[in-house]
């Protein structure tokens, strides 16, 4: 926009901090949209990447494939719910969405249910900036208005956060349930939505409808997956088994481009035929890129040997602590907590140009949108960094409200 400051130029990275080329250091409060979780240039995946890099950087994955892509797939199937158990790689988010609706669309088709079209999503949901994904994010989330009616059918609904919107929802599948292939839902928080929590109750809920209904349930983990809710996977809370979940984000611990769409058993089973028109027809140029397979599992391999949930509980006690003094503050209308996961809702949504510069005047990068100013740190912050991003949040709030 022509109103929007020249953004600062980035030199480094480093942990929580970013160095900018005029010499500032910022602590990063954002963990570049929750994707560095294991804090930036982790020396780990750093040597996987170094050592993939001399081997193989890349090779098709159209009639070959490779050991870092198979070893990655075997572990996240066992790392989600019990029946997981094929993996469709992709370069991002977005895409991994897309291919999860597709997947959708023709299980219904190889089933021979071809009616089943259609899709359920949420209000204030948000599963990425490609077509398909667009048609079942919600527009009023900001991003869409513009490319209105394209793409998907797609219902968007309320979410059944009580017994009053579960008989609603119940009315609308009583109706068009038949018509329905899939369900796809944000586990436990709406992300670019609003950073908007519910409970696992509320997980429960829709499990249930799809089961009720025959409908396949897509949960997209892109923004929960990896710990950020407190959990490995925010289905797990629930103790749900959806029939697709999608990952990106965190899978490379922020390191390189990796998406993948997990299926369940069942699902496979509609694919897997002599017939070629049962086939998926989807082949990414970079699916499965071996270096993002090999920073990815240096991600996993730090989830297990080090005690990255109890970081995130220990941030999770800190954020709910010091973020409770912020609601006393004026224009404040809400502070929530999940995980490493802090929000400030304000009452306004134009003051977000204001709110960055402040931020930067402070020595954090904190990047709000709309009313809505947030923390999602690396699980590795130090407490005295995630003291003063708490402090500046708390601050510059406090200055603009």
């Amino acid at each position: 926009m022509k109103t929007a400051p020249e953004p600062p130029v980035t030199a480094a990275t480093n942990g929580s901090r970013i160095t900018l080329a005029d010499g500032r250091e910022l602590i990063d409060g954002t963990a570049s949209w929750w994707t560095a979780c294991h804090g930036y240039n982790h020396p780990h995946i750093r040597a996987a990447v170094e050592d993939q890099l001399a081997t193989m950087p890349h090779v098709m994955f159209g009639g070959l494939v490779h050991e870092p892509a198979l070893r990655l797939a075997a572990r996240l199937t066992k790392l989600l719910p019990a029946g997981f158990e094929r993996v469709f790689f992709s370069e991002s988010g977005s895409v991994s969405v897309e291919i999860a609706l597709k997947i959708a669309l023709q299980y219904w088709r190889n089933k021979g249910a071809p009616g089943r079209r259609e899709f359920v999503a949420f209000k204030d949901g948000y599963h990425g900036d490609t077509f398909a994904a667009m048609a079942v994010s919600d527009s009023a989330t900001g991003f869409h208005d513009a490319f209105a009616g394209f793409g998907a059918d797609a219902h968007r609904l309320a979410l059944p956060t009580s017994s009053q919107r579960e008989d609603d929802l119940r009315e609308f599948f009583e109706h068009r349930g038949d018509r329905i292939a899939a369900i796809i839902v944000e586990p436990l928080v709406q992300a670019a939505g609003g950073m908007k929590i519910h409970d696992w109750e509320t997980l429960l809920r829709v499990r249930d409808l799809a089961a009720t209904y025959g409908c396949l349930l897509i949960c997209d983990e892109i923004f929960t997956g990896f710990g950020r809710t407190g959990t490995l996977f925010a289905c797990a809370a629930a103790a749900i088994t959806p029939d697709i979940v999608t990952l990106s984000k965190a899978l490379t611990g922020g390191t390189l481009p990796l998406a993948a769409t997990i299926v369940t058993h069942d699902v496979f089973a509609a694919f897997w035929s002599d017939e070629a028109a049962h086939a998926l027809m989807h082949g990414p140029t970079y699916m499965a890129n071996p270096l993002g397979c090999a920073a990815a599992n240096a991600s996993l391999d730090l989830f297990e040997r080090e005690a990255r949930l109890e970081q995130v509980a220990q941030i999770e006690s800190a954020l709910r602590e010091a973020l409770a003094r912020c609601r006393r503050l004026p224009g404040v209308a809400d502070v929530r907590v999940k995980g490493a996961l802090g929000v400030v809702e304000l009452q306004r949504d134009d003051r977000s140009a204001e709110l960055r510069r402040r931020f930067l005047d402070q020595g954090v990068w904190i990047r709000p949108f709309g009313n809505v100013v947030y923390l999602t740190p690396a699980f590795t912050i130090d407490s005295d960094e995630l003291l003063r991003l708490t402090q500046a949040v708390e601050r510059v709030v406090a200055a603009t409200g």
